[in-house]
């Protein structure tokens, strides 16, 4: 491959463009690799192809490796095959939905199970004609509320999503175990930095979850490591250790305070340590009631809910709506506390909750026999010593708290900390919420029918693009792995004339031997604006032919570590050539 600048279709920029926020999205509008169409909407340029089509050829040739047959659905899909899974309603507002000229509703795919399902379900119907794992590589659509950061979160996006079915559920096991290590090596390939971590199902369904994300400051997944095991999971995946339950033989009588003034949990604490009530109290001791509203995707009438938990965590919106999914989640307005007249803002405890037959979920921290400060449900009143399971009991529990650093670890080892990612690849065992809907079923050996098994798996391919540009970046530009650049080697003629010549021919001859190229012919530029063009294209191997061809020597830049040396000229085909083979 030989890709000559002259007469490429590339325009770099000097300046980031205005609404960017990551490195990834600066570098690739500034390199030339994306344009934005529309907000979440990019067009890929000729290099950014280039890379993109790499990074799916590495999973392409991962997927065949397990036996994966590639495949391609239409992403323009009929409403009713999402209604028979509910996920029409499920996604909500995340789908793009339109209609054709005679009324029926489309949508367009955000995924595919449903539509693999039904063609398995068609062509297949014996025991032997499973296992078998199909994949795609193709657009997806999602309508994102606030799509951001370039192609990190976009509205259209490319992604591999692959999906076994099985008869047994040991079948499923060995294919999502064939895919995750499959996983494993396309993003060791790509030279990602990332961790597998547990994750929740959501809309997709199913039973075991694990997510693949990419260790970066920008990641908007919050994920959790612990410092004494290998566990990691997404902080929406965390289940807080609960305490023993304790008996509540002997505990203090709960008594009711006046507590003027304290509708917030400092100025309940700094009250209450200043009341001379024979002890000290933090944030820790008190139980603060947040009122939320859940209802069902496109359902109508709201269930207003209760979830307590101590006062010295903060509610964490992406865990709690975690817990309730598919439900929606929203914080109570002042018309809906107008409409609940019990509710008494700042001092809501469990009694009115509870007695006026509102769902009330607690932190799995408040267990039997543990004692609480709380609302009296009266202004300017607390309850001391409330004490759950004796005083009141809450109808179950929910994930809504922050995690912290060193918190407990859920395996009992270690102590928590906390990083950002970038989600990358997820892995699902569906299980048989997709055959159930479509009776996706295949004659045993016993001639009886069995219901079949599916894992579904996924690879933000262009999501992949950003991460590496994410990870490997400088301040001068994107340095990018030699598995998905571009090009191998960047040949730069610095001057006129005879530079450029020769340039050219460096650059055949290295294309002659199976090197990919990209050259810089251009004429009437400065040696300093491709320089820098050099660097912020980020290929890995530069050929600098420049002032010391006059001695017969060309210069060799490695952009990864920035080292420079000079060569013969006459030797610099081989030697870029061995550089590429040995890497």
């Amino acid at each position: 491959m030989l890709l000559r600048m002259s007469n490429l279709f590339l325009r770099t920029l000097r300046e980031d463009p205005a609404d960017a926020e990551v490195p990834s999205h600066k570098l690739l509008v500034r390199g030339g690799f994306v344009r934005r169409a529309a907000p979440g909407v990019y067009s890929w340029l000729p290099l950014g192809k280039i890379v993109l089509e790499n990074v799916s050829a590495v999973v392409r040739e991962e997927m065949n490796r397990i036996g994966g047959q590639e495949v391609l659905l239409p992403a323009l899909l009929p409403r009713e095959y999402y209604e028979a899974t509910d996920r029409w309603t499920e996604y909500g507002d995340t789908l793009f939905r339109l209609q054709d000229r005679k009324g029926a509703d489309y949508l367009l795919g955000p995924t595919h199970e449903e539509l693999f399902t039904l063609l398995v379900k068609g062509e297949y119907s014996s025991y032997k004609d499973f296992p078998v794992t199909l994949y795609q590589i193709q657009e997806k659509f999602r309508d994102e509320a606030r799509p951001r950061a370039g192609i990190l979160r976009g509205r259209e996006f490319h992604m591999k999503d692959s999906y076994s079915f099985d008869i047994d559920d040991e079948g499923l096991q060995r294919s999502y175990d064939a895919h995750r290590a499959a996983y494993v090596r396309v993003f060791d390939r790509l030279g990602l930095e990332y961790v597998v971590v547990k994750a929740t199902s959501g809309a997709m369904g199913g039973s075991a979850s694990e997510e693949f994300l990419a260790v970066a400051p920008s990641g908007e997944d919050t994920f959790v490591r612990s410092t004494g095991s290998d566990y990691a999971a997404n902080v929406e995946a965390v289940s807080t250790p609960a305490p023993a339950a304790r008996p509540v033989e002997g505990l203090p009588e709960a008594r009711k305070h006046h507590t003027p003034d304290t509708p917030t949990i400092e100025s309940l604490v700094r009250f209450l340590n200043d009341a001379g009530l024979g002890r000290s109290f933090t944030a820790a001791d008190t139980l603060k009631n947040i009122l939320v509203k859940v209802r069902r995707p496109g359902g109508t009438d709201w269930e207003v809910i209760g979830v307590g938990l101590p006062g010295d965590r903060e509610v964490d919106m992406k865990r709690l709506e975690a817990s309730l999914d598919p439900f929606e989640v929203a914080l109570l307005e002042e018309a809906d506390f107008a409409a609940y007249p019990f509710l008494v803002k700042g001092y809501i405890g469990p009694g009115a909750l509870l007695s006026n037959k509102l769902r009330y979920l607690v932190d799995p921290r408040v267990v039997e026999g543990t004692a609480w400060v709380t609302g009296a449900d009266e202004a300017d009143h607390h309850v001391v010593d409330l004490v759950c399971g004796r005083d009141f009991t809450p109808d179950g529990t929910v994930e809504a708290a922050e995690v912290r650093d060193g918190d407990p670890s859920p395996d009992g080892d270690g102590t928590l900390y906390t990083a950002r990612g970038i989600e990358i690849g997820h892995v699902f065992q569906l299980g048989r919420k997709y055959a159930d809907a479509f009776s996706l079923d295949a004659l045993g050996p016993d001639g009886k029918p069995r219901r079949v098994t599916m894992g579904s798996y996924g690879i933000g391919v262009s999501r992949v693009v950003a991460a590496i540009v994410e990870q490997s970046h400088d301040d001068k530009g994107i340095v990018w792995p030699r598995q998905v650049a571009p090009a191998d080697v960047h040949v730069v003629g610095t001057g006129k004339g005879e530079q450029i010549e020769v340039a050219l021919r460096v650059a055949r001859e290295l294309a002659d031997r199976g090197v990919r190229v990209l050259v810089d012919d251009r004429k009437g530029v400065s040696p300093g604006v491709k320089f820098t063009d050099a660097e912020l294209l980020g290929i890995p191997t530069g050929v600098i032919i420049g002032r010391g061809l006059a001695d017969g020597v060309v210069e060799l830049r490695d952009r990864a570590t920035g080292e420079r040396s000079e060569i013969a000229l006459d030797a610099v085909v081989d030697t870029v050539a061995a550089v590429v083979a040995e890497s």
